[in-house]
């Protein structure tokens, strides 16, 4: 089986893999090294700050994150790969609904978001091939 970068399982909840992958976002736009604020999270997914901390506990027991002094929230590198493997299968999902399909670009957002939670690591691994195979890069 090739490398493509994509979860050999899903080890956190729905909830959890969506947690990290607003962090993940939230980093990416912005300095990672100063940290997420947990406000801007439940900002990004219209949640209160109880459920974002809620969370974040759950997300540090699994090692995924830590929390600095100041409360800002760094992924681990376990959390950062994970983070960005979910990441890379919601935009591989996103691209192939709205260019294959032809589905609006709002639905498709939406719809890879469903999506990415529970299509197996061959399963992801395909529809990146096929991709690829298109000349779409979805890079990791």
């Amino acid at each position: 089986m090739m490398n493509t970068g994509v979860m050999e399982d899903h080890s956190l909840t729905r909830a959890g893999e969506d947690y990290l992958e607003a962090i993940y976002c939230l980093a990416v736009e912005g300095p990672e090294e100063a940290g997420v604020r947990s406000v801007d999270v439940a900002e990004r997914l219209d949640v209160s700050k109880a459920s974002v901390n809620k969370a974040l506990s759950m997300l540090k027991e699994q090692g995924m994150v830590n929390q600095n002094r100041y409360g800002r929230v760094l992924l681990t590198d376990t959390g950062r790969s994970y983070a960005r493997t979910v990441w890379r299968a919601h935009r591989a999902l996103r691209t192939f609904l709205e260019k294959d399909l032809g589905v609006e670009a709002g639905t498709a957002d939406e719809e890879a978001c469903l999506m990415e939670h529970v299509l197996s690591a061959d399963t992801m691994e395909r529809l990146i091939s096929y991709l690829e195979g298109q000349g779409i890069q979805i890079e990791s």
